[in-house]
């Protein structure tokens, strides 16, 4: 099996050399990758412990970025290292402030993984929710360097629980502690004989409600806002603003949106701006005296959308139609009842806050119709739905410091 592991690895690389001729996202991969050791080799301090903290993408780092930010305040003279695999997460953080040192990680090889492990000389490693690399996690458990698995979800489903994948379940044996969001997991790893778990919840839930707290003021969507109805639809593909836009212009009564597409580009705002009867704005437009009479807003701008939820009653969330929804934790967290598309169920909190009733999903137009009508119209029950969103996650608060006052 490792022959075959290895054959992968060399598989992999070759196809994104290939990739890399025609594919913006393989060349950035393998130019991010080109003086990777010499960075490493400048960049690191010995003369401290260690640290490194490892994401495969940038989503696993928002989940593991309270992780990071709580270590740093423990721990203020250690250095951190944070590495990532995909170029979506590197190019996104790679001056983030509270890491000493930003890299990528190198390609998974026996040279690879022995050469990066004794110039780093890491005393402890956190993998972020998942990330099994073989002679990564080898290297490190010969060298007794301890390897925590946070934020981990297993499923029976996955290869190390099948009885003819004995291989896989040697990745499993390389970690000194396993973090994980939920029973099921904590069940699986036990009856395949790994007892060094420990149910810490998803760090998520803590870098959602942080960001509530720390959220940023916007004095234009205030204005456009006019203490009237908001809906935020928040990282939304076509087939979402299809429904989405369908609604607003059929929407004779006093409510208000605010679009904020997964794709920000011209040609995507564009698309957005000729399909919306009414008037619209944008968050960027420099004259803000349209803002106030608007019935659209459309964020053409990232990093924003975390704190514009404050603004809303009742939160879309995109990708339901695809191959799954975003992030609703982020709405959650402010109190908005969630709804969104079909395809949630890989989404463990969509399921939860399906089952409380805080969140609706839709399978089309008159679905999101049925279920915006019943949120606004009927009695008090978008404040109930509301409550229900809002402390779901403020009960999931803590696996920051669950796992933290077990590895320091």
């Amino acid at each position: 099996m490792r022959i075959i592991y290895k054959l992968g690895i060399q598989i992999y690389f070759l196809l994104v050399l290939i990739a890399s001729i025609f594919n913006f996202k393989a060349r950035r991969w393998l130019k991010g990758r080109r003086f990777l050791w010499k960075r490493l080799k400048l960049g690191i301090d010995n003369s401290k412990d260690v640290y490194w903290f490892h994401c495969s993408s940038l989503g696993e780092f928002e989940q593991g970025r309270p992780l990071i930010e709580e270590f740093r305040k423990r721990t203020p003279e250690a250095f951190i290292l944070l590495t990532f695999f995909s170029p979506s997460g590197f190019d996104l953080r790679k001056n983030y402030q509270i890491a000493d040192l930003v890299s990528y990680l190198p390609l998974d090889t026996g040279l690879n993984a022995w050469r990066f492990i004794n110039l780093v000389k890491p005393k402890a490693v956190y993998f972020i929710k998942y990330e099994f690399w073989y002679y990564f996690l080898r290297t490190l458990f010969k060298k007794k360097i301890p390897i925590y698995l946070v934020s981990a979800r297993f499923r029976s489903d996955q290869m190390f629980f099948k009885w003819y994948a004995f291989w896989y379940k040697k990745f499993l044996r390389f970690f000194t502690h396993f973090f994980v969001q939920d029973d099921q997991s904590v069940k699986l790893l036990k009856e395949a004989g790994f007892h060094n778990v420990a149910l810490s919840g998803d760090t998520r839930f803590d870098r959602v409600y942080q960001l509530s707290k720390n959220s940023r003021d916007y004095p234009g969507i205030e204005l456009f806002k006019q203490n009237k109805s908001v809906m935020i639809a928040g990282s939304t593909w076509e087939k979402d603003d299809e429904i989405i836009i369908q609604f607003i212009n059929q929407c004779s009564e006093d409510y208000k949106f605010i679009l904020a597409p997964h794709e920000i580009n011209k040609k995507k705002i564009y698309s957005l701006l000729s399909q919306i009867e009414g008037s619209v704005v944008r968050f960027t437009d420099a004259d803000k005296s349209f803002f106030p009479k608007a019935k659209v807003m459309i964020i053409d701008t990232i990093g924003h959308l975390s704190s514009v939820y404050k603004y809303g009653d009742v939160a879309y969330i995109g990708g339901g139609f695809g191959k799954g929804i975003h992030n609703i934790l982020e709405a959650a967290t402010y109190g908005l009842p969630v709804i969104f598309g079909p395809n949630y169920m890989k989404f463990r909190e969509a399921k939860d806050l399906l089952k409380l009733g805080g969140a609706f999903s839709i399978e089309d137009y008159e679905g999101f119709h049925k279920v915006f009508k019943k949120l606004f119209s009927v009695g008090s029950f978008r404040e109930k739905t509301s409550q229900i969103a809002k402390s779901y996650v403020e009960k999931k608060v803590g696996a920051t410091d669950k796992v933290l006052n077990i590895t320091l």
